[in-house]
């Protein structure tokens, strides 16, 4: 597939290409989810879904595997450090990795409604799911081994936080040797504006590409 992109255009083989679709779950995007519970305006995080449901039918039909990278973490939380568990609850009394929400779910537990997909995406029987525990999704996840056993080394990156989960799944990514290429607007955040400003400048600069879906539509075989 031809793809234009920057800082350069691509040539992308279909058939060694993923598509990582990170955090899209009802703790960051729904109105009644984690983020929203705290105060935060999570419209932004929900942004991306329409352009995500037109354009991943049409990746799965181009042979495109779809890889759910959702936070999902154990009910005991044995496995978080107590650097990981402060970031998300650093005063110690309020709503933190685990805790309970008013709808009855726990805060990003694998398993609950705080972990499955937002609605408004469809997820097709063949997709995988990867539950990860850190900004990143490659660290204690199985999920190089998932992509390499794919036999995949592009990888296409949408969801949220861009310039959070996004993007340090993304430079992971390229470090391990991925060629990694940031479809915009399937992408969002709750965060400044300046944060996915910087986000597309350091992806373009440093590691890999950006493009759009409609660039990536317009790409693929009908």
């Amino acid at each position: 597939m031809e793809l234009a992109a920057l800082p350069q255009r691509l040539t992308v083989d279909l058939a060694r290409t993923a598509v990582v679709v990170v955090d899209m779950q009802n703790d960051f995007c729904a109105p009644d989810g984690w983020l929203a519970s705290s105060g935060v305006d999570v419209s932004a995080a929900a942004a991306p879904a329409a352009a995500l449901e037109r354009a991943l039918p049409r990746l799965r039909g181009s042979g495109v595997p779809v890889v759910w990278l959702n936070w999902g973490n154990r009910p005991d939380r044995a496995n978080l450090p107590p650097g990981v568990r402060h970031v998300y609850d650093p005063d110690g009394a309020s709503t933190g990795i685990g805790d309970p929400l008013p709808n009855g779910s726990h805060v990003l537990e694998l398993g609950s409604w705080s972990a499955a997909v937002v609605d408004g995406l469809t997820v097709d029987p063949g997709d995988l799911h990867v539950a990860k525990y850190r900004m990143s999704g490659f660290w204690d996840t199985p999920l190089d081994s998932v992509l390499r056993n794919l036999r995949v080394d592009t990888l296409l990156f949408a969801g949220v936080n861009v310039d959070q989960c996004v993007l340090a799944t993304l430079v992971d990514a390229a470090c391990l040797g991925y060629d990694v290429v940031l479809v915009e607007d399937l992408c969002g955040t709750t965060s400044p504006e300046f944060c996915t400003e910087a986000t597309v400048y350091n992806v373009r600069q440093c590691f890999g590409f950006t493009t759009t879906s409609a660039e990536l539509l317009a790409g693929l075989p009908a």
